[in-house]
């Protein structure tokens, strides 16, 4: 292999090519970010119709990657297991409980109207593809297939959630319907954000809302990243109608909360600046690292066949969701992932419900990874900090802007005392949006038109409370650092890497700007993806079924015989799982869901190495 210090590369898959066939909706992302990481296309990224269907009739997709000084890694994906039913987006949502937990502040299964589930299958397919080339380059035996399939990624999305309902608890909150966004006098609909429940009280009290709404609401509105619904008092959206847009702002700005009003995705197309997703930086000149990309006094390590990143180091000071699973990502490709926690731990270990006295939800993304307590503010206790990154290969964060730079424990910081160093920033907006809010999911979502494109026409606009943009955040977290210890091995020196809820948005909501830019309706036609009754649960007919499926009346069926008459007239349909507890013995999927030390669900993991 040629040496890392003289390969002249400036993106990770520089002189790489690559074909790929399948469905566009899994094809597109992976085709797109391996064009942005530097691969050049051996023909059409995504072809209209899939160039490969299994003996199944199931279409399957395949990428080829290969050049330089690689040998060819294959990349295999699919929508789910042969004979499962699961053969597209809708039903892979159906399945893997995503409309379940998407429905709950509608209080039925709703689908996403954006590809949700292929986005993050895409995703773990192109992880999976840098993390066999990364195999390669650290002398490992070289993986040369991947496999990827959606309904794990779906099972993936879904894991805090499966986590709680198998606690040996119950909710802190109450799941019901319910949830922001508000509206107001003037017809305009706007998220509201604090983590303060001082300032919730103080914004509400601005506003003139009964004392009473405003201590019932807090505990679900605080608990709605965790529940995905928020089943808030009457009175406090009938205050929100009650006032103009002004005065909403001005009740923000006057008690520290956050209001940002929902935009269209024409109004995020119009600004777009076609950023990538990420970016990627070198942090010092070429050759100034160690000459086979290790940190300083630690001598380079090949990797355990199946695990590309074993022998790697990752610090990660992530709280909530986006660089925790980011971390996670990488642990479970077999690097040792050595958490960041404040003096006394991370608060949310103790966030409810609990497995064996542990949080269920914390234990999804951080179970398995060991931990260091940093108090950053003590100069002696970030001292420790960098003597860590300097034996490290990867430092990861998400603390708030500026955060690390006014600590002393920005990238060029770290880099001078350890120059190989892959340094990652997960935050909210990457610096891209002048006047941004709050960079939190639903915030996000609220501003990019997000919550326009997971509602079809004739639903209002709004966002998710599903964690959506938190999720493909983490997911893109972690492709960003995997191409960055790529392109290390491939320079010597260590790299900056940049990623952000606001590229996890640009990614899912590409489609329908791309069919907006193109003179078509952004969002897609009223209905699409809403579930069918049954006499005893729901059924979601695939995306191309569902024309015809909506003409039987299926409510006086069983799921079963509902199934079975779609089937008998070539209709393909699955069944909309609406308790997660049922997925640990659902035969539907390609994994079985396990339980850790602590008795939390596990789900399989994304990929398979051969």
């Amino acid at each position: 292999m040629t040496s890392p210090v003289t390969t002249r590369t400036v993106r990770p898959l520089d002189a790489l090519r690559f074909d790929t066939s399948g469905p566009p909706e899994l094809a597109g992302v992976v085709a797109e970010h391996l064009l942005l990481l530097g691969a050049t296309a051996d023909g059409p990224p995504a072809p209209a119709v899939p160039a490969e269907v299994e003996p199944t009739g199931r279409p399957a997709g395949r990428t080829g990657l290969s050049g330089a000084e690689f040998a060819a890694v294959t990349a295999h994906t699919a929508w789910g297991a042969p004979g499962s039913g699961i053969s597209d987006e809708a039903t892979v949502q159906a399945a893997t409980g995503i409309m379940a937990v998407h429905g709950r502040r509608d209080g039925e299964p709703r689908g996403l109207a954006a590809d949700f589930a292929a986005t993050a299958t895409g995703l773990l397919t192109v992880q999976g593809l840098l993390a066999g080339l990364l195999a390669q380059a650290r002398g490992g035996t070289a993986p040369q297939v991947v496999a990827t399939s959606a309904d794990r990624a779906g099972l993936l999305t879904v894991a805090q959630y499966l986590a709680a309902d198998g606690a040996d608890e119950g909710e802190a909150a109450e799941l019901g319907p319910g949830g922001p966004p508000f509206t107001t006098a003037d017809g305009i609909r706007f998220e509201l954000e604090t983590l303060d429940p001082g300032a919730w009280a103080a914004f509400w009290r601005a506003l003139e809302a009964p004392a009473q709404a405003i201590r019932d609401g807090w505990r679900p509105f605080q608990f709605r990243y965790a529940t995905a619904c928020a089943p808030l008092p009457g009175t406090l959206h009938d205050t929100a109608r009650s006032h103009a847009w002004d005065r909403i702002r001005r009740a923000a700005a006057a008690s520290g909360a956050e209001v940002c009003a929902l935009r269209t995705l024409a109004q995020r197309a119009a600004e777009h600046d076609g950023a990538a997703p990420w970016s990627l930086a070198p942090l010092a000149p070429p050759g100034s690292g160690h000459p086979h990309a290790a940190p300083a006094g630690r001598p380079a390590s090949a990797p355990a066949p199946g695990k590309p990143l074993s022998g790697l180091t990752v610090l990660e000071a992530g709280r909530r969701i986006q660089a925790p699973l980011a971390a996670h990502l990488l642990g479970l490709l077999g690097a040792d992932i050595v958490r960041i926690e404040p003096p006394g731990g991370d608060p949310l270990r103790g966030m409810p419900p609990a497995c064996s006295g542990i949080s269920a939800r914390w234990l999804a993304l951080n179970r398995g990874k060991r931990a260091v307590e940093i108090d950053i503010k003590d100069a002696a206790d970030r001292r420790r900090l960098r003597e860590l990154a300097a034996d490290a290969d990867v430092f990861l964060h998400n603390w708030a802007p500026g955060t690390a730079a006014r600590l002393g424990l920005d990238a060029d910081d770290l880099a001078a005392a350890n120059p190989a160093l892959v340094y990652a920033y997960t935050s909210g907006w990457a610096g891209r949006l002048d006047g941004a809010p709050m960079g939190t999911d639903f915030m996000v979502q609220a501003r990019t038109g997000a919550g326009e494109a997971v509602r079809p026409e004739g639903e209002a606009p709004a966002p998710s409370l599903m964690t959506l943009l938190d999720v493909l955040g983490g997911l893109l977290g972690a492709e960003a650092v995997l191409a960055g210890l790529l392109l290390r091995e491939r320079t010597g020196t260590g790299v900056r890497v940049d990623s952000s809820l606001l590229g996890a948005a640009d990614t899912l909501t590409a489609p329908a700007l791309r069919r907006l830019a193109a003179g078509g309706p952004a969002r897609r036609p009223a209905g699409f993806r809403r579930p069918q009754p049954t006499a005893d649960g729901w059924i979601a007919p695939a995306d191309a079924c569902a024309p015809a499926a909506a003409a039987y009346d299926l409510r006086d069926l069983p799921t079963a015989d509902a199934l079975h008459l779609l089937r008998a007239h070539g209709l393909t349909a699955a069944r909309v799982t609406t308790d997660l507890g049922e997925l640990h013995h659902d035969p539907r999927f390609t994994g079985s869901i396990s339980r850790d030390p602590h008795g939390a669900p596990a789900v399989p993991d994304p990929w398979s190495f051969a």
